[in-house]
C-alpha cells in the first residue's frame, strides 16, 4: 500500500495554530465553577494540607479568592461552609450569621456578576459526619429532607443564585423545589448532585471540612461504583422533581456516565472534579512524577469532552491562567 492509498490525518497535526484550528473540544473560563471552604471570623487563610494552594477562608478572604477568580474570567463560585459549633441536626446550616450565609452577601457587594452557587447538605455541620438526621445507626431520610429545604431557603434569603443539594436523600429535589416556590424564590435554580457516588476520591474534601463520619459510612445513601444504570435512574428522578441542571460527582473516574447523561438527557450537565482528583495531580506534580499543567488540562479537556457543560474545579484560577497563556 502506498501513502496515497490512505488517509494522512498527520496532515491536520502539522503544527499549533492548525490544531487549535481543528480542535473539537474547547474549554473556557465560562466553563468552570470554583469551590471555596468558608469560615467564620475575619484574615483567614488556612492551608488545607492534602490540596497544596486550597484554603479554608474567612468571609473577606473569600471576596479576595472570588475577585482572583473574576479577574481570569471563572465567575461562578460554589460555597461550602464549615461552622465553629456542630451538632446532631446541623442546625448551624439555617442560620444567617454562619460564613456560607454572610459570604454571599459579601461576594455580592463586590462582584455582582458573579454566581453563586451553595451546598446544600448537613455533613458539614453535624458532629457525627452524616449527610442528615440519624436515627439509630442509620440516616432518617425523611427527617432529613425539611431540614435541607430550610437550609436552602435561608440560602436564597442570603442571595444565593442556585442551590446545589448534596446530602443524596431521596426526594431532596423536590422539598427544596417546594420550599423555595412558597418562600417566593421560584427563579432560584437547583443544581442536583443526581449521580454522586460513594468514593474514596472524597478524602482531602472530609479533611478539609471535618465532615468524615464518625460511624459507618455512607454507602447507604451514596451509590456504589459499580452502578451505572442506576445513576440515569437517580438523574431522571432529579429531573422529574425540579432539578434545572444535573450533576455527576466524582468526574474522572465517571466519564461514561457523563457521556451517557449528555446523550440520555436535554439538560445542561455538572461534574464535579473532586478533591481526591485535585490532589493526585498536585502529588505528582510536586513530585515530578509529571507535567502538572499539561495533565490538569488533559483532564479536564476529557471531563469536557465526555459531555460536562460545566466542571467544578479547584483548579478553575489555575486553568484559566494556563488558557489565557495559550
Amino acid at each position: 500500500m502506498t501513502s496515497d492509498q490512505y488517509s494522512h490525518l498527520r496532515r491536520f497535526r502539522r503544527n499549533a495554530t492548525l490544531r487549535n484550528m481543528l480542535a473539537e473540544t474547547r474549554l473556557s473560563p465560562a466553563n468552570f465553577i470554583y469551590p471555596m471552604f468558608v469560615v467564620n471570623g475575619t484574615g483567614i487563610r488556612t492551608p488545607i494540607e492534602p490540596m497544596p494552594g486550597i484554603d479554608q477562608v474567612s468571609v473577606d478572604t473569600a471576596v479576595e479568592e472570588a475577585q482572583k477568580a473574576a479577574e481570569v474570567g471563572v465567575k461562578s463560585v460554589l460555597l461550602f461552609g464549615i461552622p465553629d459549633e456542630k451538632d446532631a441536626s446541623g442546625s448551624r446550616s439555617t442560620s444567617p450569621d454562619e460564613a456560607v450565609q454572610r459570604a454571599i452577601g459579601a461576594i455580592k457587594a463586590v462582584l455582582p456578576e458573579t454566581h453563586i452557587i451553595t451546598d446544600v447538605c448537613l455533613c458539614e455541620y453535624t458532629d457525627h459526619g452524616h449527610c442528615g438526621i440519624v436515627s439509630g445507626d442509620s440516616v432518617d431520610n425523611d427527617a432529613t429532607l425539611p431540614l435541607l429545604a430550610e437550609t436552602a431557603v435561608s440560602h436564597a434569603q442570603a442571595g444565593a443564585d442556585m442551590v446545589a443539594p448534596s446530602a443524596m436523600m431521596d426526594g431532596q429535589v423536590a422539598a427544596i423545589r417546594a420550599a423555595l416556590n412558597e418562600s417566593d424564590f421560584s427563579d432560584v435554580p437547583i443544581m442536583g448532585y443526581s449521580a454522586k457516588y460513594a468514593s474514596a476520591f472524597y478524602g482531602p474534601f472530609r479533611i478539609a471540612v471535618d465532615s468524615a463520619p464518625r460511624f459507618g459510612d455512607r454507602r447507604s445513601y451514596q451509590m456504589a461504583p459499580t452502578q451505572g444504570r442506576e445513576a440515569m435512574r437517580e438523574i431522571e428522578a432529579d429531573l422529574e422533581e425540579g432539578a434545572d441542571l444535573i450533576m455527576v460527582k466524582p468526574a474522572l473516574a465517571y466519564l461514561d456516565i457523563i457521556k451517557e447523561a449528555s446523550m440520555r438527557f436535554d439538560a445542561p450537565i455538572a461534574a464535579y472534579n473532586v478533591s481526591g482528583e485535585y490532589s493526585m495531580i498536585a502529588a505528582a506534580g510536586k513530585a515530578g512524577w509529571l507535567e502538572r499543567d499539561r495533565a490538569l488540562m488533559e483532564v479536564l479537556t476529557a471531563i469536557k469532552r465526555a459531555g460536562a457543560d460545566l466542571i467544578i474545579t479547584y483548579s478553575a484560577i489555575e486553568a484559566a491562567r494556563i488558557l489565557a497563556s495559550g
